[in-house]
């Protein structure tokens, strides 16, 4: 219960009993509804002042009953209200504290800016796959959404603060998913100058922001309405394909699965060829392609095809296959 729904009773009960003396004053007396109401709270706040008008013996009676059950109540209400005022400002500036922790504590994570619908897809592959990551979001409503295992930070991502509260210069990667373009072009911009390393992957809508996007620092961009109208048209026209594309790419698939692997340097396959390193013939995976450290691909390698440090190996195979390949490849 949080602290808007835990004050409402408190307040319900303050407004009750200023209701029962005004109602009391008004019916027994005779009274205004002012008059009534003033009476009632001088008597509830033990002011002291005089009556507003000479009170009856019954009027009297009245007072003694509302000063006995009213002033009680009126005093245990403000106590509860303002202890669930304070309980929820110390929970505040603790959770704001923890969650300051985390993010100083964040390294090699992505940063992911915007939590609308294409955000929280890629929400979801970051926890498939068990990347460290934080998302930006601007809107409170919004994080309010949130699943709450995923770590948050509320703020504007066009700005360098924000950014540098995410720990952007701690950050391996950023995604903009903002909304607009120009949203995006202002994070690119801003993400660029703080972290030159930082790859960064945008989101583009109308024609022409990508070309702009990548001018101004973006290393990859992606228009979801191009990919889409591409993915149905080849839908259509490679069923097939596609089918094969989305079975071996899709999370969760225990099957078949692509994955991509960084060669390190202290690998024992390192300036081994294919053959030589048993990837095809003992562990039944097919590498289709190899990414050089110069950035060059190579596609559909042989088994001659030596690998070299840094390359990064395009694998297809099953889950524990490629496990065994990690392995075989972080020795």
């Amino acid at each position: 219960m949080n602290v808007k729904q835990r004050i409402i009773p408190p307040a319900g009960v303050i407004i009750l009993v200023i209701s029962f003396g005004t109602a009391g004053y008004a019916l027994l007396e005779g009274w205004g509804l002012f008059d009534s109401l003033y009476m009632t709270i001088i008597t509830l706040t033990t002011v002291g002042y005089e009556e507003v008008h000479r009170l009856s013996a019954t009027g009297r009676v009245f007072t003694i009953i509302l000063i006995l059950t009213g002033v009680g109540a009126m005093f245990y209400a403000l106590g509860v209200g303002a202890r669930v005022l304070i309980e929820g400002e110390i929970r505040d500036i603790l959770g704001r504290r923890k969650l300051n922790k985390k993010i100083k504590s964040l390294k090699n994570h992505y940063i992911i800016c915007g939590y609308g619908r294409m955000g929280r897809i890629v929400c979801r592959e970051m926890i498939q796959n068990r990347a460290n990551f934080i998302v930006v979001e601007k809107d409170p409503d919004v994080l309010a959404t949130m699943e709450k295992d995923i770590l948050s930070l509320q703020g504007d991502s066009t700005q360098d603060s924000v950014l540098k509260d995410a720990g952007i210069e701690r950050a391996l990667g950023l995604i903009s998913v903002l909304s607009t373009d120009a949203d995006n072009l202002y994070v690119v911009l801003s993400a660029r100058g703080l972290n030159p390393k930082l790859r960064i992957v945008a989101r583009a809508s109308e024609e022409g922001a990508g070309q702009k996007l990548l001018r101004a620092g973006a290393d990859k961009v992606i228009s979801p309405y191009h990919l889409g109208g591409l993915r149905i048209a080849h839908t259509v026209l490679k069923p097939a394909v596609v089918d094969f594309i989305e079975f071996a790419t899709r999370s969760g698939n225990l099957e078949l699965q692509m994955e991509e692997i960084r060669v390190k340097g202290t690998s024992h396959i390192v300036n081994r060829s294919l053959d030589e390193c048993g990837i095809r013939k003992e562990l039944g995976i097919i590498i289709v392609a190899i990414k050089r450290e110069t950035g060059e691909m190579e596609f559909n390698p042989t088994s001659a095809t030596v690998i070299k440090p840094g390359d990064t190996l395009v694998a297809m195979g099953e889950t524990k296959q490629l496990e065994a390949l990690e392995n075989l490849v972080g020795v």
